[in-house]
């Protein structure tokens, strides 16, 4: 795990807050949490490629989608290794695994492992549906 210094779309706080709703903002610049079973995508099984909201780099595909019924979509594993950034997270008195967006470095949630889902990996990205943007495939 490690902490970019530089991204590929970098922008200033004004830009982003023009770019992203208030909301979007406040999750993907600002690493908040949307409250749980209230995103977009929680519950969706559309087929698809999930991007970054704030730059459109490809994160997640829904080939990995899983129901973990935790309140927010779950992913077993990103697109590719590349696209996700992992970084120790010792907030709320707790040590997590953030997971951001490598090209530009905003917050899409966490990765846990070991909680005994029937996944490939055992791990659940789990991610806001506000940190994201669905491409259905036609």
């Amino acid at each position: 795990m490690s902490e970019q210094s530089t991204y590929k779309v970098t922008k200033s706080d004004e830009e982003w807050r023009s770019a992203l709703s208030p909301a979007e903002y406040a999750v993907l610049r600002e690493a908040a949490t949307e409250r749980p079973f209230t995103g977009e995508y929680n519950d969706t099984e559309t087929e698809g490629v999930y991007s970054c909201r704030a730059c459109g780099a490809e994160l997640f595909r829904s080939t990995t989608k899983f129901h973990s019924h935790c309140g927010w979509p779950s992913f077993y594993a990103p697109s590719t290794d590349d696209n996700v950034e992992l970084i120790q997270d010792t907030s709320m008195g707790m040590v997590r695994t953030e997971v951001r967006c490598a090209n530009c470095g905003s917050h899409l949630g966490h990765v846990f492992e070991g909680e005994g889902y029937p996944t490939p990996t055992d791990q659940r990205y789990c991610i806001n549906s506000v940190s994201l943007k669905l491409a259905p495939t036609e």
